[in-house]
């Protein structure tokens, strides 16, 4: 029986599976919204799912104890687009994506007595000619942000965060700026009555260890699949925390506790 991994088609998903060896298991993409269900379904029987909904399904769910995407201050595709000052925030359009960028930013305005009505919505920047904000994550955010940019500063720490009357405020820094911890956007997941085979688990490991060996070659193909400049994808990539360390399990700890949840995670034994 071939065992099906769930992955959302994201380039900062990429170095973990890029490199993934043929064995017997598929791959099935789908956005993180549409994998978390097909985790809990058992449409798939292990996936990268979003970390508000691991949090909300913990019971479960089982996890894998050393692999996660996380953030430790900007993270460049968790973004809100918008126009005017944060207080001034009356309409924000929301990514369909994912839940756990929407239950951030909520969490994360509603800390500094923001309260804007929230829409879900398809579409990108354009939508600014509408509302007075727009949450966008992953690659449709990446693009967004590239598209804004005039050039490429020499040093990636110069990256702007404003462009004309657009502002981009990266959530992930938000985050960083609250609680100094880092922000785990995913973690890998399963049902915890059905644990994914050793040697998947196995295989994972060392894809991302060649992920992370060669992220210059990993990045070089995304740019490439999104249309944006080389070094900005390196330099996307590089910031990311793929192992789930202490720091990580704490910034997920935290995060529960500021949405009123436990966190009592089982891992998988191996």
């Amino acid at each position: 029986m071939v065992y099906a991994l769930g992955v959302p088609l994201y380039a900062n998903t990429a170095p973990l599976y890029r490199f993934l060896e043929p064995g017997s298991w598929r791959l099935c993409y789908g956005v993180p919204a549409e994998l978390n269900r097909m985790v809990l379904s058992g449409e798939v029987g292990l996936s990268l799912v979003s970390s508000y909904f691991y949090l909300e399904h913990q019971e479960e769910l089982g996890l894998l104890p050393d692999f996660s995407v996380a953030v430790l201050g900007r993270v460049y595709s968790v973004n809100l687009f918008h126009k005017g000052g944060l207080a001034g925030l009356r309409r924000i359009a929301l990514t369909t994506e994912s839940a756990t960028s929407v239950e951030l930013l909520k969490l994360l305005l509603g800390e500094r007595g923001i309260f804007p009505r929230y829409e879900n919505r398809e579409g990108g920047l354009e939508l600014l000619g509408e509302y007075d904000g727009v949450l966008l994550i992953g690659d449709k955010a990446i693009r967004a942000y590239a598209s804004l940019l005039d050039r490429l500063p020499e040093t990636p720490h110069a990256l702007p965060t404003r462009f004309g009357e657009v502002a981009v405020v990266d959530l992930s820094m938000l985050w960083f700026a609250r609680t100094r911890l880092p922000f785990v956007f995913a973690v890998w997941a399963y049902r915890r009555e059905n644990p994914p085979p050793l040697p998947l688990v196995q295989a994972l490991r060392k894809a991302r260890r060649q992920g992370l060996a060669r992220l210059g070659e990993v990045a070089e193909a995304e740019a490439t699949r999104l249309g944006i400049h080389p070094a900005l994808m390196e330099h996307y990539l590089w910031n990311f925390r793929y192992h789930l360390e202490e720091p990580d399990r704490l910034g997920l700890k935290a995060f529960a506790q500021a949405l009123g949840l436990p966190f009592a995670p089982l891992y998988y034994p191996a």
